[in-house]
C-alpha cells in the first residue's frame, strides 16, 4: 500500500512516517537506541519488563472486571459462575493484548498497544438480558459478540482508511477527549468505585486517593531512571499498605479463590445467534473500531510511530479476531484501553513488549484466579489517585498536538471548540441521549466516539467539501489557496 498523507494544519498535505511492512521494524522516528532499534522494538531486560508490563495491568484491571461483574450481576449469575466469568475476561484481554503487541501475519499493531473488555457494550447487553431472560442471555450475547467481531475483522482494511479524515487538529482533539472522558472515571474510583459502595463519597476514601496522588507525583519527582517509571506502580503499593489498617482492603476474593481453572469453552452453552441482538453489538463495534482508531493515533503520537493505514488496519484486524474468539472462552467484546496511553506518556516507556509481558500477565490471572485476586486487593480510591495521572496525562498529549497542529486558524478553532462541546455532553449529563434512538444513544452515549465523529465532519466541512472549487477560484484570481488531500 502507498504511504498514506497526514493533512497540515492548513488543510493541505504533508508525506507521513510510515513503518514499512507491516511486522517489520520502523524507521527510526524518535529516539533510536544505541543498536538502532526504535524504541517500540526494545526487548528490556527481564526484571524491567516484567515489572512496568505488572504496572500495566494494575491500570488496566478495574476496567476489565467491571464489565463481568455488571453483566454477570445483570444475568443473575452466582458468585462462582461470576468468578469464572471474570477469569475469563481476564485470560481473553491477554490473549489479544498478546495478539496487538507481538502480532500474527498482518494483524495486531505491533504498539505497546493494550486490549480488553469493551465496556461500550455493557448497556446493550444488560438490555439482551432484560429480553431475553437470565438463563438465556449469554449464549445470546456471545453469539452477537462472535458476529460483531468478524465484521470488525473483515471491514477493518476500509475502515483504517479513515485516517486521511485525522489530521493533526482532529487528532489532538480527540487525545485531548480521550483524557477528558476518562477523568470521571478516576473520580468515583477516588470516591470508592459507585454509589452503592461502603463508605462512597467519604473523606476517608478521597483521602486514600490523596495519598496515592501525592506518592505517585512525589516519586516522579524524587526519582530517577528505572525507579521513576515505576512512579505509578510504588503508589498503588504505598496506597495499599495505607488503606489496610484503614479497613479499606478487603482479602475475601483471595480467600474464595481456586488457584487454577483452565478455561472450559462455551461454559455456558453454545451460541445463539438473534437477528435484534447482532444488530445493537454490530453497532457497539462500530463505535469501538472508532475509538480504537482514535487510540492507535494518538499512540502512535506518544511513542513516535505514526499509525498509518497499514497498522491501523492490523490493529482493527486483531480487535475484531481477539472479539471473534473471546467469546468461546466465556469472554466478551475486545477493545482499546485509553487509561494504558496515558501510563506510556506518563512512564515514558515504549516497548511494546513491556505491555506484551503485561499481556501475559493477564493470561496467567486468567488461569490462576487465586493470582488475579490478590490484584483485585487494591482498593478503588487508590486506583482513583492514580487515575487521576494516569488519565490527565493523555489529555496533556492532546493539548500538546493541538499546539502542534496550530490554532491561529478559525477553522481550526470552531472544530476544536465544537468537538470538545459535543464530546463533554455525555460526561457532563449522561442521561442527555436517554430519549433518542437506541443506535444514537450507542454512538454517543461515549464522549470520545461522539467528538470524534464531530471533529471528522467538520474537518471535512472545512478542508475537504469543495476544495476543489476553492482551489479553483484561488487559481483563477492568481491567489494562493489551501486545500486539503482529496477524499
Amino acid at each position: 500500500m502507498a504511504p498514506s498523507s497526514t493533512s497540515s494544519s492548513d488543510g493541505g498535505s504533508t508525506p507521513a512516517r510510515t513503518n514499512g511492512p507491516v511486522g517489520t521494524p520502523a524507521h527510526p522516528a524518535g529516539e533510536p537506541t544505541g543498536s538502532g532499534t526504535h524504541p517500540v522494538d526494545e526487548l528490556l531486560p527481564p526484571v524491567k519488563l516484567f515489572s512496568t508490563g505488572l504496572q500495566h495491568v494494575a491500570a488496566m484491571y478495574a476496567g476489565v472486571v467491571a464489565p463481568p461483574l455488571i453483566v454477570g450481576a445483570g444475568v443473575g449469575l452466582s458468585p462462582a459462575e461470576l468468578a469464572l466469568l471474570i477469569s475469563a475476561s481476564l485470560f481473553t484481554a491477554g490473549l489479544a493484548t498478546l495478539l496487538q503487541t507481538l502480532g500474527v501475519w498482518k494483524i495486531g499493531a505491533r504498539l505497546p498497544f493494550v486490549n480488553g473488555v469493551s465496556f461500550a457494550g455493557v448497556a446493550p447487553m444488560i438490555a439482551i438480558a432484560k429480553e431475553h431472560g437470565p438463563k438465556d442471555a449469554l449464549p445470546v450475547i456471545f453469539g452477537a459478540v462472535i458476529v460483531a467481531g468478524t465484521l470488525c475483522f473483515l471491514a477493518a482494511p476500509y475502515f483504517c482508511k479513515l485516517i486521511r479524515f485525522f489530521p493533526p487538529v482532529v487528532q489532538g482533539t480527540v487525545i485531548t477527549l480521550i483524557g477528558v472522558s476518562l477523568l470521571p472515571v478516576a473520580v468515583n474510583w477516588a470516591r470508592g468505585g459507585s454509589p452503592g459502595a461502603p463508605g462512597f463519597g467519604s473523606m476517608r476514601a478521597i483521602g486514600l486517593a490523596a495519598v496515592t496522588l501525592t506518592a505517585v507525583v512525589l516519586c516522579n519527582r524524587l526519582l530517577r531512571g528505572f525507579w521513576q517509571q515505576l512512579s505509578l506502580l510504588i503508589g498503588l503499593a504505598f496506597g495499599t499498605l495505607i488503606a489496610f489498617p484503614l479497613g479499606l482492603t478487603d482479602f475475601g476474593a483471595v480467600q474464595d479463590a481456586k488457584v487454577f481453572a483452565l478455561p472450559s469453552p462455551f461454559h455456558f452453552g453454545a451460541p445463539v445467534f438473534d437477528a435484534a441482538a447482532i444488530v445493537s453489538l454490530c453497532i457497539v463495534m462500530v463505535v469501538s473500531m472508532t475509538e480504537s482508531t482514535a487510540d492507535m493515533l494518538a499512540l502512535g503520537k506518544i511513542v513516535d510511530r505514526e499509525a498509518d493505514e497499514p497498522t491501523l488496519a492490523a490493529g482493527l484486524r486483531a480487535d475484531g479476531l481477539a472479539t471473534a474468539l473471546s467469546p468461546v472462552f466465556n469472554g466478551f467484546a475486545a477493545s482499546a484501553f485509553a487509561q494504558n496511553i496515558g501510563l506510556v506518556a506518563l512512564t515514558k516507556i515504549r516497548s511494546r513488549f513491556v505491555v506484551a509481558a503485561g499481556g501475559g500477565i493477564l493470561v496467567l490471572l486468567g488461569l490462576f484466579p487465586v493470582l488475579g485476586s490478590v490484584v483485585s486487593v487494591v482498593p478503588q480510591p487508590v486506583l482513583g489517585g492514580a487515575g487521576i495521572v494516569l488519565f490527565g496525562t493523555v489529555a496533556a498529549s492532546g493539548i500538546r498536538t493541538l499546539a502542534e497542529a496550530g490554532m491561529e486558524s478559525s477553522s481550526h478553532t470552531i472544530l476544536v471548540s465544537v468537538s470538545l462541546g459535543v464530546g463533554i455532553i455525555p460526561i457532563a449529563v449522561p442521561a442527555f441521549y436517554d430519549s433518542f434512538p437506541e443506535a444514537v444513544r450507542t454512538l454517543m452515549h461515549s464522549g470520545i466516539s461522539a467528538g470524534c465523529v464531530m471533529a471528522v465532519l467538520l474537518n471535512l466541512l472545512f478542508h475537504h467539501v469543495g476544495a476543489a472549487r476553492r482551489s479553483r477560484a484561488g487559481q483563477g484570481s492568481g491567489a494562493t489557496v489551501p486545500t486539503a488531500t482529496p477524499s
